[in-house]
């Protein structure tokens, strides 16, 4: 159990990296400014908000609109991958909301919106992890030194790419071939209605969380209309989710592989690692 101690900055290290980490969830570059980088602090926000906004922008704050009146509910934006970055979420969803109640064209770019809008939300984890690590280690150790933030984001990236960085080469060889395999197979099954936000909300959610791959299949063919029933389509769409959400563990596992290669384990466990500890373990497993 967690004691009054894990609240207090371990000695030399700059802050807390739970305090630190949450900070950053809720506003880019805030964690930053807690731990006294208030100029690295300002450049994440003008990056990760201005992305969000842009997207905002584009998409006319239409993304949640692609969802189902069904599944519309207080907590169903929480969902997506905007949740990354929770405090233009919240921003979002106060402004537009679901829309009104008689339905609006969607914008000519809401697609390319609602795209960014969710990649700002990944962008935002790897902040969160760029944060956490330099909280819990002296400002001496980061100076001019890699942090995790760029394998983690690598492996969001591509699929195995954040392994391969760190060395772990075969381990990324596999894991590419498993997660893209699993989402190109994913996509032929569904006759790449799963690349879809409109069509599949939740599923193309999972998706992006494969990166680049996904974000290629969608450009290549995320357009294609539907004109027949699709046999597949419920399997292609758990595959290629799937492919997506095991990537999630692939970039808490390279996170962990950089722990472990740059001396960054802490004397004192941190209460966030210790909720984690057994998702790292299966993502060890699956790798």
């Amino acid at each position: 159990m967690s004691s009054f101690s894990d609240l207090k900055p371990r000695a030399q290290s700059r802050g807390v990296p739970s305090v630190a980490t949450l900070l950053t969830w809720f506003m880019p570059g805030a964690g930053h400014f807690y731990l006294g980088r208030a100029g690295f602090g300002i450049l994440a926000f003008v990056i990760v908000q201005g992305l969000y906004l842009l997207g905002l922008s584009l998409s006319d704050g239409m993304g949640f609109q692609f969802l189902q009146e069904e599944l519309r509910g207080t907590f169903s934006p929480g969902l997506a991958p905007e949740a990354g970055n929770l405090g233009a979420l919240i921003y979002h969803v106060q402004t537009y909301g679901f829309g009104g109640i008689d339905p609006q064209p969607f914008p000519a770019h809401v697609v390319l919106g609602s795209t960014l809008t969710a990649i700002s939300g990944i962008l935002n984890v790897c902040l969160m992890c760029h944060a956490h690590y330099e909280a819990r280690v002296s400002k001496d150790a980061v100076s001019g030194k890699l942090t995790p933030a760029l394998p983690v984001f690598l492996s969001w990236l591509v699929p195995g790419l954040g392994h391969f960085f760190m060395g772990r080469r075969l381990r990324g060889i596999l894991i590419f071939m498993a997660l893209v395999g699993c989402l190109v197979l994913g996509t032929v099954l569904a006759d790449s209605s799963n690349l879809s936000r409109e069509r599949h909300y939740y599923y193309w959610g999972g998706q992006l969380m494969a990166g680049l791959p996904a974000m290629l299949l969608q450009v290549a063919w995320g357009a294609k209309q539907v004109v027949t029933r699709i046999p597949y389509a419920e399997a292609g769409l758990v595959f290629g989710s799937v492919a997506g959400l095991l990537n999630i563990l692939m970039m808490i596992d390279v996170y962990r592989e950089f722990l472990m290669q740059n001396g960054g384990e802490p004397t004192e466990p941190d209460p966030m690692e210790d909720a984690a500890s057994k998702v790292i373990g299966a993502a060890r497993i699956l790798s």
